[in-house]
């Protein structure tokens, strides 16, 4: 199983579209990038951790692959929007991928420039792309949020 990390704002919707791919085994939501060792929801809401809600990705690459993942990330937010995704704003909903082999690093970076000028974005994709840091889980309650929330878990 391989694994593949991404930032893009809120993480229950995405956690929701990763986890119905064929080939993701898992998703889970927690925080990577910030400054603060073990952080919880109310540290990251604050803004002074610089912890990005994030959805990491056990994939099985026989079916899925990190390519394709990447396009999902692409298309499932806006990769233009500094520091917001929708209603929600802060550092902690940026847009980023968190890569966890140079063969990830090189793929995103390469699907971000096919993606710049490919020009189907106005403005310019601001996208964060950096080596994975520490990822840190979010609490229970986050987890599978929106299927618990509809009674599907």
């Amino acid at each position: 199983m391989d694994k593949a990390t991404f930032a893009m704002g809120c993480f229950w919707g995405p956690e929701v579209t990763f986890g119905e791919l064929e080939g993701v085994v898992e998703t889970s939501v927690g925080y990577m990038g910030g400054e603060l060792d073990n952080p919880t929801y109310k540290d990251v809401c604050s803004g002074t951790t610089n912890h990005a809600e994030v959805v990491q990705v056990i994939f099985d690459a026989t079916v899925i692959s990190y390519e394709q993942l990447l396009q999902v990330f692409w298309t499932s937010h806006d990769p233009t929007q500094l520091n917001r995704q929708g209603p929600d704003f802060g550092s902690q909903y940026r847009s980023a991928i968190f890569c966890h082999s140079r063969q990830q690093q090189d793929a995103a970076e390469q699907s971000r420039v096919e993606l710049e000028q490919s020009n189907h974005f106005p403005s310019p994709i601001v996208t964060v792309i950096q080596k994975t840091p520490t990822y840190w889980p979010g609490e229970d309650y986050h987890q599978k949020y929106i299927a618990k929330r509809n009674g599907l878990a």
